[in-house]
């Protein structure tokens, strides 16, 4: 969790909610945005710079639009005008093929909004603090009592009548005394927030405008804390007042490209830290909060493949780290006036090949949220007796969801359990009664048609790779359903398996969907990644080969009726596999796919390719880490061969994923198919379709519900065509009938 840029994981986590390494994910709710709340804190569930989250995040300056220069009527290389006839194309291709996919579509996206609307009717989280309740509706911040109706609340901000129509609100912050509010405002379109300062009142006024923030907190009722971004990179820490005499100086500066700075408060509001992590190592400076100008005071000085996060308690410093053996997360604890890892005492390590999702503190306990073998559990620390208690969840559960825990000393840790096909189910766990409890039935069951079989495929170095599948328990004949693999294999990132609506429309249809563990990702723990990352990407792309492979020989459908599903730097394992073994899939669909690694690393003057060096190796310094990125790198190893149909979907603007590089991998990639067509030439010849679909609007990492609801459904209905899925369901019914 090397880009948890402090010690509470909930914050990674509940961001790690969108950063999903399947395609169909990012349905959210149409009116009213879904916030985080982290104490008195409310973070929109968005996606943060590359360091922070885990899809490949990278810049690229050829991938800006062009057309501002022609305007201006300045000079434009042959390389713009390239690109800009290019792109063009590839607009009218598009435009060209997509009326095939209109009818079905329009049929998909229906009956999504259909199973949205049931699934999602309730209101934003509240967040309260005594007798205050505060929520969020339609870009509107709302300020009511808790026994008072809430349509009585008081608008205490407004995107439309502050101009900031089109952005919403990304993140709260309010101050301990409840006299000013921060609130992040983001665009669609762009990285960078907006936080804008309020001074909450009967009549409520804006105090401050801060551009290109990322992170802030405040430090006392009048001092706030934030983080800049500029170019992706976020690496000042400012400090400004709001006493009368307001004033804003520099508090901390990062000099080293490899490390992204966030700063967070500890829950009891002792400290803000100021994190400062690479994707290996990190180090944390405490500002006290009793004396915000007092200078930062150092934790533990980095320390090369150290990664530590911070939490305090009476007078302690409860560290979460990698510090000792096994390289695995434990809980540690130090005096904070001797914070040196020398001083760090052992508190509660886990268990090997344990994934820890999340961690919350509160006053007298501290509740870890596990993964291991696939299964979900819960470890229960208590400080006052030393003791752990740990509870296993559900087996249908998946994912984890923390929900807003304001007061450090409540005696109630409130949190969701979901899957990619059962909706949120609430429970609680009671300190004072140490059970778990299953709050009231809500409206949306939990599904119980559907079957969850964990697999364990043998890869090539005998490695044995996990693999959740799902299928509804009607299903015959399941050697004939479509299948749907889902891979990322990055940044220690676990696949996200939340629920989803299209996920349980593909269930009920009939599909069958499996989510790929393999190396790179996170499920198995810090080692899982390490094992996966840089001189070891090869093995991922085994891991995936091996897990289709037992799919297919276990009767999970058939190579004719397969397609794989990633996103971003799952692009890079997927684009791989169309190069290596093409015969185990009909079709892929990809969205802002990282598929040209080695020409993105070389080029070190792109704003985060140094930071992604600790992932993908330097290949400008290191020649054999150029030849094994050349190994892989999906852009460099497209042949004359017979290739699965491909659907790419590509944002105009993406700071992240180069379009530029995307056009060159489209264009080589149908050049193959089209010279491997002239040469195998016969009738009845599967020739596939390569799909590239460009978006004007939208970004890597937030489209709107509408842009993303279609999304989805281009995606499934190219799916559906590629898999022939109307035709194999008729065939199917009609065996049944006979």
């Amino acid at each position: 969790v090397c880009w948890r840029l402090s010690f509470s994981i909930k914050y990674y986590s509940k961001h790690n909610h969108l950063q999903t390494a399947c395609l169909y994910s990012k349905i959210k709710p149409q009116k009213c945005r879904i916030l985080d709340c982290s104490g008195s804190t409310c973070t929109h569930q968005t996606l943060p710079p590359r360091s922070v989250l885990p899809w490949r995040f990278f810049s690229c300056k050829e991938g800006t639009k062009i057309p501002s220069k022609r305007k201006q009527n300045t000079s434009i290389t042959t390389s713009e005008l390239l690109y800009e006839d290019l792109l063009k194309s590839e607009q009218e291709n598009w435009n060209d093929i997509s009326a095939s996919y209109k009818a079905m579509t329009k049929r998909i996206k229906e009956k999504l909004e259909e199973l949205h609307k049931c699934m999602f009717n309730s209101g934003s989280p509240r967040i309260r603090f005594g007798e205050n309740v505060y929520f969020e509706e339609n870009g509107c911040i709302f300020l009511s009592k808790a026994d008072d109706d809430e349509e009585n609340a008081d608008i205490l901000f407004s995107t439309e009548d502050l101009g900031f129509s089109d952005s919403f609100v990304q993140r709260i912050r309010i101050s301990p005394d409840q006299r000013h509010m921060a609130i992040g405002l983001k665009s669609e379109n762009s990285e960078e927030a907006t936080c804008v300062v309020m001074k909450i009142g009967h009549f409520p006024v804006v105090e401050k405008v801060i551009p290109s923030v990322f992170s802030f907190e405040w430090a006392t009722n009048d001092v706030l804390y934030y983080t800049s971004l500029k170019n992706l990179r976020c690496q000042n820490v400012f400090m400004t007042t709001f006493t009368h005499q307001k004033h804003t100086e520099l508090v901390y500066t990062e000099q080293d490209a490899r490390f992204f700075v966030d700063i967070h408060c500890t829950k009891d509001r002792r400290f803000l830290t100021i994190n400062s992590n690479s994707k290996t190592t990190s180090e944390v400076w405490l500002v006290d909060c009793r004396h915000p100008f007092k200078l930062p005071a150092l934790v533990q000085a980095r320390t090369k493949g150290l990664i530590y996060h911070i939490e305090h308690r009476n007078d302690e410093l409860y560290i979460l780290t990698t510090y000792g053996e096994p390289p695995e997360y434990k809980l540690m604890k130090a005096p904070v006036t001797s914070s040196g890892m020398e001083n760090w005492r052992l508190v509660y390590a886990l268990e090997e090949k344990t994934k820890l999702v999340d961690l919350e503190m509160f006053s007298d306990h501290c509740i870890m949220f596990l993964k291991n073998a696939g299964h979900l559990y819960l470890n229960v620390i208590s400080f006052v007796s030393d003791s752990v208690q740990s509870i296993k969840l559900p087996t249908w559960a998946c994912e984890f969801e923390l929900e807003s825990h304001p007061e450090h000393t409540t005696s109630t840790c409130y949190f969701q359990l979901t899957s990619p096909v059962h909706p949120p189910k609430r429970f609680a766990y009671s300190f004072k009664e140490n059970n778990l409890i299953e709050q009231a039935v809500q409206e949306v069951p939990i599904i119980t048609n559907c079957h969850t079989t964990r697999l364990l495929a043998k890869s090539k170095d005998e490695t044995l790779v996990p693999i959740t599948v799902f299928h509804n328990m009607n299903s015959k004949e399941l050697h004939r359903k479509p299948l749907l693999v889902h891979v990322y294999g990055a940044y220690g990132i676990d696949l996200n398996m939340s629920f989803k609506e299209e996920k349980l429309m593909l269930i009920e249809e009939g599909w069958i969907l499996a989510y790929c563990h393999v190396r790179g990702g996170g499920e198995l723990g810090l080692s899982w990644h390490k094992d996966g990352c840089h001189r070891n990407k090869l093995k991922g792309l085994h891991d995936l080969k091996a897990c289709i492979v037992l799919l297919h020989q276990l009767g999970f459908s058939q190579p004719k009726y397969t397609a794989v599903a990633a996103a971003s730097a799952g692009g890079v394992l997927a684009g791989a596999l169309c190069n290596t073994d093409p015969e185990l899939i009909q079709a892929v669909v990809l969205q802002a796919p990282f598929v040209d690694v080695l020409n993105t690393m070389m080029k070190t003057h792109l704003p985060l390719t140094i930071e992604e060096q600790e992932e993908w190796g330097n290949p400008l310094a290191d020649e054999k880490c150029m030849e094994y990125i050349k190994s892989y790198c999906p852009y460099q190893n497209i042949k004359t061969q017979c290739y699965p149909s491909v659907f790419i979907t590509a944002y105009e603007n993406d700071q992240r994923v180069p379009l530029s590089g995307v056009l060159r991998y489209v264009q080589k990639l149908r050049k193959a198919v089209l010279d491997h067509g002239r040469r195998t030439s016969k009738k009845g010849n599967h020739i596939p379709n390569i799909i590239l679909d460009i978006q004007a609007n939208g970004s890597h990492c937030d489209p709107s519900w509408e842009d993303s609801l279609d999304e989805v459904a281009r995606h499934l209905a190219f799916l559906n065509k590629e898999l022939e899925v109307c035709n194999l369901q008729h065939h199917i019914q009609n065996l049944a009938n006979s």
